[in-house]
């Protein structure tokens, strides 16, 4: 079931008003950002906890810097309308995703980033499992290469750089595979087609690092300090060559959107024993609880729903 309300042109309206002209600037050329924000249903305590929506919030605005948008709005100001927005559908029992999305909104002809309006939009529904296969997804290095930071920014979630994601995720689905792993210009792993990924080597942790053209992911960076601080795991941030993969002992995805999901098989190649391992199961129970607010010492990471009052005029 999709949303009934959006936050759009300032204030909260049905979703069936939230409509953009056919000539809006970021319709013709992505020139715009996103977020992906989630909030889990906490049955004991009977709310919705929002994950690190002012970290998300924060860095969509960077986003917008890079785009040449200057937004009337701070990190606190959009969580408080997400709060109205989420109050207002009065979402319970379930798990939202939250997609806040920042444009350019002048209805002109032209490829350019001046001089043009900009704008702020926000919607959330329902929203379950990213990938199906959670817990034992089969992936595929793609035959394209995730795009350079010179390029289009990589830590910036453009909505044109995008297309590259939805031209690796589609050839990997259409290949009969779950998703798929990217390589950089220098033939080292990025990450998924909208992924962070981690593989365990020898009881040691790997990920890329920022400059191999990844994105800055919120989820990334929790889960690095939930694995330290809680797994007693070392990990460790360096390149990764393609065949390491093929050698790994685990490995997976991580992500707002896809959470945390175990890969089992690479290019037709069992990961480890070929079925979830033990770190990663760990981490998902971890993950989780930590989501649902159930994790104390991190519990200043989530955001009530509905003990949490919006400020007026904030």
């Amino acid at each position: 079931m999709g949303p009934s309300y959006a936050y759009f042109q300032g204030k909260i309206v049905p979703i069936e008003e939230a409509k953009v002209s056919v000539m809006t600037h970021a319709l013709n050329y992505g020139t715009g950002a996103f977020g992906g924000v989630r909030a889990y249903w906490n049955d004991e305590e009977e709310d919705l906890f929002i994950f690190r929506p002012l970290d998300h919030f924060q860095r969509i605005l960077r986003s917008g810097k890079m785009l040449l948008m200057d937004l009337p709005y701070t990190p606190e100001s959009m969580l408080n309308i997400l709060l109205q927005l989420l109050q207002t559908e009065n979402y319970h029992g379930e798990d939202i995703y939250i997609r806040p999305l920042i444009y350019k909104s002048s209805e002109q002809i032209g490829v350019k980033l001046h001089d043009l309006d900009c704008d702020f939009t926000m919607f959330a529904l329902p929203f379950g499992s990213y990938i199906e296969k959670e817990e034992g997804s089969r992936v595929t290095f793609s035959s394209w290469r995730r795009i350079d930071d010179n390029t289009i920014p990589a830590r910036g979630k453009i909505t044109g750089a995008y297309a590259n994601s939805a031209l690796i995720k589609s050839d990997a689905v259409l290949s009969g595979f779950d998703e798929a792993l990217v390589l950089n210009e220098n033939g080292h792993i990025a990450e998924g087609s909208a992924e962070n990924f981690f593989m365990v080597r020898d009881g040691v942790v790997i990920t890329p690092p920022i400059y191999a053209n990844i994105l800055e992911g919120i989820t990334r960076r929790s889960i690095i300090q939930l694995m330290q601080e809680e797994m007693g795991l070392d990990v460790v941030t360096r390149e990764i060559d393609r065949t390491e993969v093929f050698i790994a002992d685990e490995a997976f995805f991580c992500g707002t959107g896809v959470q945390i999901v175990a890969i089992t098989e690479v290019d037709h190649r069992p990961v480890g024993t070929g079925k979830m391992g033990p770190i990663v199961g760990e981490l998902r129970d971890l993950y989780f609880k930590l989501m649902r607010g159930m994790l104390p010492r991190y519990r200043d990471w989530n955001v009530s729903v509905y003990c949490t009052q919006p400020e007026p005029g904030a």
